[in-house]
């Protein structure tokens, strides 16, 4: 299985999948941000890299095509979103429908979006989690393909809840990859 990882930041997500079985998988990692410190990572484990930024693409639906041809062209079987921070459309969706994955810091139904983490702290919940699931059209609602609950104790501060829910995402994002990886989830 040739696997994409897709990513805009730091690429601690990312840096879990090539510490992982799943490394001889990934053939690519693209970023919508050149300065992507998990550009990198991925440089650093000897994994093809390719920055492509919305900027340069007259709309999101040339955009969000164009990331589709790229990753078509290279066979992609699998494109993980591990901290990519763009909503990929229909365009995107209809060459990599049921291919594409999502590693989102909510439990399913809680917080879809950005800075879900954040906002179940500010909420007072005692619980809060990540999933991975497969990427749809509408945000974060896709099949679940994995979960992993997180409790937020009465002492944490923000910055202690995102420490173990990052953790909590790696070992998830791995599980779940690795078991794609041997077959154990179907792609479609």
């Amino acid at each position: 299985m040739k696997i994409a990882v897709l990513i805009s930041g730091s690429g601690s997500n990312l840096q879990a999948l090539l510490d992982s079985s799943v490394r001889e998988n990934i053939q690519l990692v693209v970023s919508n941000k050149a300065s992507a410190f998990g550009l990198e990572r991925a440089r650093k484990a000897g994994v093809p890299t390719h920055s492509m930024l919305k900027a340069n693409y007259s709309s999101r639906d040339i955009y969000d095509q164009a990331v589709a041809d790229y990753l078509n062209q290279q066979a992609i079987d699998l494109v993980v979103l591990a901290g990519w921070m763009h909503i990929l459309g229909a365009r995107f969706l209809d060459v990599f429908q049921g291919q594409t994955i999502n590693l989102h810091p909510a439990l399913p139904g809680q917080y879809p979006g950005t800075h879900a983490i954040k906002r179940a702290f500010e909420d007072g919940v005692d619980r809060t989690g990540c999933m991975v699931h497969r990427v749809t059209l509408e945000v974060d609602v896709g099949e679940v393909l994995g979960v992993s609950e997180v409790e937020i104790k009465p002492t944490d501060t923000l910055a202690e809840l995102e420490e173990r829910m990052h953790s909590a995402e790696h070992r998830l994002l791995v599980s779940v990859v690795e078991g794609m990886v041997k077959g154990v989830q179907a792609l479609s």
